[in-house]
Order: structure tokens, then C-alpha cells, then sequence
């Protein structure tokens, strides 16, 4: 008898996945594949189910003969293995990024002779509802808020971006790329003291008050379902970051990250050119004990900021600190540098290391921006963080077009550096 295989990553079972199995059914034997937690947050969106009852869910499907795991998002765990007569998929892989799979797909079946077989992929109310409703659970404080420590034991390292509005948290949200045949995304959003106080014309200096910057968080967590990580700055006092670290779990926030200064805050990338002081080694370690005191559920992180290497204090004092605030309860460790070169974060990380195996560490490349996430990562690096490359991305490109407009006394010429206000618009859903 044939074969007919089909891959699902879905959590919810709806009609369009029905015909998908009626279609494999009159082909032959149906074996699905389920797959895997690790592919799925590359390929597509991260689940609201785990592994296990997905592939409860899909040996449930009357019609199907077998459920198999693909761990593979390219099949190339599965297609040379099981040779399938045929490979059943809807439409919807014929454009955009994954058609480069669809390609690889179809010459793994060539290889034997087997058949691709697109079906018109379901577009219609009651599927548009079922799309919108594990979205909007997936968007659910409880589940947004754990979904930061789920991606560091599935992935080998979580990749952060920017973002400071609704719009930027779309971006991304939505954001996904194809590069050698492979689909990946983002895995979740920083939301920057500097980044959020530069939209509004603020100066880097803890200025905006954190009722203004909760209201970010909520423009952003309105449309978007990705964990956000938050720049607390230095926390403030500690008596206020309690109910800081309550608010932000509350809220769904996954963590908080607080840099070891006190005083006025400056950034960091100022390092020495202007005065900055360094947190006492107590008085930092009270703070987060206080903070890990506070929070309600074992989901949510408080990650220390060390700014030892920023303000020339040295190695022995950036590690000292560092193994300071893990055993007063720290969830991770950010290690920063103004360098150019990652020798000193690479050496600081390896040290680190080789006497904890397990704390997450936290990484920001905008210096030392020419290391890859897989050089970080070989160097027990667990999270990276690009954190203001939209905002100044916007910048230069917002000035361009005004001095344009300016220089040519209408819009025509800005016109072709523009995206259609059409397909920004198509990055908002519409209830």
C-alpha cells in the first residue's frame, strides 16, 4: 500500500487540517509528523501545547495511521527514511520563506520518484478564529511569561531585537527569513530604557517614570505574543524594585535585567567619558535577593547587569561580582564591554563557565558587533540581545525623508526610499 505523509505543527485541529488528511487518505496509508518543539520556534510560532500532547492530538485524527516525530523542519530526517510515496501540504508554501522548503522537499522525492501534493490551503472565517484564539493565548501573561526560560533549554542561543512600540514589536514579531533552505525568527523583545526614552525625545537618565514605561509594555504585548525581556536600569531602590518585579510578572513579562551602578544613570557605552559608579557588591546583592523575594512564580528572571568590564574594574571583579549575584538568587548574567573586540566578553564568558555550567548568560554585540551567535554560543553564551538597532535603523531614514521633502518642496522624490502605507498596514490584524 502507499504512502502519504503530511507534517503538522499545529495545536488545534480544524478543517483545513482535515482535508489535508482526507486528501493523504485517498492516496493511501496516512502518517503524519509532528514537529518537534526545537524546529517548530524556527519554522513558525512557539506552541501552546507540548510536544507530547501534539502528537497525542494527531494520533486522535480519525483517518491517520501513524503520527512519527520530524525534527527536521527540512524533512531530511524523514522523507529518506520513510520514503513516502507521496508528501501532502497546502498551498501556502508556494510563496514567501518557506517555499525554499517546499524546493528541498521536492528533491528529496525526486531522488525515489515520489509526489508533492499541494492542496488549496483553507482561508475562511471559523479558521481565521481558530488562528486568532491560540494567538491571543499565546499573548497570555501566564503563558508569555515562561516562554524566556522554555527557549533557553530548546535552543543554543535566544535571539532578542529591539523594541520600543507596538509597530517595531510587529516587526519583530512577524519578521521571518529564509537562508540556506531554513526558516528562522526572532525569539523574543527587549524593551530599552535608552530606546524607549529616545522615542520620546528623553535622555537616557532613568527620566521616563515606569507608569510611562509599563504603558510601552502593554502597547506591545497588545499585539504581539513573544517574551519580552525589560531594561530596568539599575532597579532604583530597592524598596521600589520589589513592586517592580511584581508589576512586570503581572504584566507577563519574562524578565528584568538591573545594572550594578547607582547614582544618575548614564549609558554605559559612555563607559569613563563620564561618571558612572559601580553598585557595591552588598548592596546589589540585597537588591536581587529582595527582588527573587518578591516574585509570585518560578517563571519569571531577574538577570544581573555587571558593568565591571564597562568601567575598567577589571576581570577578577567582573567574576567576582558575577558568582556574588548568582548565589544571592540571580537568574542570569548580562556581561557588557564598549570594545570593539569580544576577547574580553569571549574570555569573561569561558571563566565564567568553566566554574558555572548552567546560569544564563546574557550578551548585548552592539560594540563588538562582528562575532556570530554561533561563535557566542560556543562560548556558553544563552542569550543575545540587539538592542537598538531598529530605533537606529529609523532614525537616519525618518531624517532623510524630511530633509527631502524639505530640500524638494513636495513628496515625490522621499517617495521611493517609502514601504507602501499598504503593506504596513498588513502587518496589523484586524479582529
Amino acid at each position: 500500500m502507499k504512502t502519504a505523509y503530511t507534517c503538522f505543527c499545529t495545536d488545534v485541529i480544524h478543517e483545513g487540517h482535515m482535508k489535508v488528511i482526507a486528501q493523504a487518505a485517498s492516496l493511501g496509508r496516512v502518517v503524519v509528523g509532528c514537529l518537534s518543539d526545537r524546529a517548530l520556534i524556527r519554522y513558525n510560532k512557539f506552541p501552546t501545547i507540548s510536544q507530547q500532547e501534539r502528537l497525542s492530538l494527531y494520533r486522535s485524527i480519525k483517518g491517520v495511521d501513524e503520527v512519527i516525530m520530524q525534527e527536521d523542519m527540512l524533512y531530511d530526517d524523514v522523507i529518506p527514511a520513510l520514503r513516502p510515496d507521496y508528501v501532502v501540504h497546502g498551498d501556502n508554501w508556494t510563496e514567501g520563506p518557506a517555499a525554499a522548503i517546499r524546493a528541498h522537499v521536492e528533491e528529496l522525492l525526486a531522488k525515489y520518484g515520489g509526489s508533492l501534493v499541494n492542496i488549496p490551503y483553507t482561508y475562511n472565517v471559523n479558521v481565521h478564529k481558530i488562528d486568532m484564539q491560540l494567538r491571543r493565548k499565546l499573548a497570555m501573561p501566564e503563558y508569555r511569561r515562561k516562554r524566556l526560560r522554555q527557549l533557553i533549554g530548546l535552543t543554543p542561543i535566544v535571539k532578542i531585537m529591539e523594541a520600543h512600540s507596538g509597530l517595531t514589536g510587529l516587526i519583530v514579531e512577524r519578521t521571518v527569513v529564509e537562508r540556506g533552505g531554513r526558516l528562522d525568527q526572532f525569539d523574543g523583545m527587549w524593551l530599552s530604557s535608552l530606546c524607549d526614552s529616545t522615542a520620546r525625545g528623553k535622555p537616557d537618565i532613568e527620566l521616563v517614570d515606569l507608569t510611562s514605561r509599563f504603558r510601552t509594555i502593554d502597547e506591545i504585548m497588545e499585539v504581539t505574543t513573544k517574551p519580552l525581556i525589560f531594561d530596568g536600569d539599575t532597579g532604583g531602590l530597592t524598596e521600589h524594585f520589589v513592586y517592580t518585579v511584581r508589576t512586570l510578572e503581572r504584566m507577563g513579562v519574562s524578565a528584568v535585567i538591573i545594572e550594578d551602578k547607582c547614582g544618575l544613570k548614564r549609558n554605559s557605552l559612555f563607559g569613563t567619558d563620564v561618571s558612572q559608579t559601580q553598585a557595591d557588591i552588598e548592596d546589589f546583592t540585597r537588591k536581587i535577593a529582595a527582588g527573587k523575594r518578591a516574585q509570585l512564580t518560578d517563571d519569571f528572571m531577574i538577570i544581573a547587569r555587571i558593568e565591571s568590564l564597562i568601567l575598567e574594574k577589571g576581570m577578577e571583579d567582573a567574576l567576582t561580582r558575577a558568582f556574588a549575584y548568582t548565589a544571592a538568587g540571580a537568574d542570569g548574567i548580562m556581561i557588557h564591554s564598549r570594545r570593539t573586540d569580544p576577547t574580553e566578553i569571549l574570555d569573561f564568558c569561558d571563566r565564567f563557565r568553566a566554574v558555572d555550567k548552567k546560569t544564563p548568560l546574557v550578551v548585548v554585540p552592539s560594540s563588538f558587533n562582528s562575532i556570530t551567535e554561533e561563535e557566542l554560543a560556543a562560548h556558553g553564551v544563552s542569550i543575545v540581545i540587539y538592542a537598538n538597532q531598529l530605533t537606529r535603523a529609523a532614525f537616519p531614514a525618518m531624517q532623510k525623508t524630511a530633509e527631502s521633502i524639505l530640500i524638494n518642496h513636495r513628496a515625490k522624490e522621499a517617495d521611493e526610499m517609502l514601504m507602501p502605507i499598504k503593506q504596513i498596514i498588513t502587518l496589523v490584524d484586524e479582529v
